[in-house]
C-alpha cells in the first residue's frame, strides 16, 4: 500500500528549487510520486517503502532542509 510522507521546505521560491528538490527525491528507491508546492512550501512524496532519513538525504543534497 503506498504512504506519504509530507515536509516541510523552507527556502524554495522558484521552479529551479522545484525542480532540484524534485530530482534528488525521485532518485530515491521506493519514490513513485513528488509534490512541491512553494506557496506553501510542503513537499509530498508518495511510494512504498520510503526511508524518512534518505528522503531529507535528498532534500539536503538539493541544497535545502526538511522540518
Amino acid at each position: 500500500m503506498p504512504e506519504t510522507i509530507t515536509y516541510t521546505v523552507a527556502g524554495m521560491t522558484c521552479d529551479h528549487c522545484k525542480r532540484a528538490v524534485t530530482e534528488e527525491l525521485t532518485a530515491v528507491p521506493g519514490v513513485a510520486g513528488v509534490d512541491v508546492d512553494l506557496g506553501t512550501k510542503l513537499v509530498t512524496v508518495t511510494g512504498d517503502g520510503l526511508d524518512d532519513g534518505a528522503l531529507r538525504a535528498a532534500i539536503v543534497e538539493a541544497g535545502y532542509e526538511a522540518a
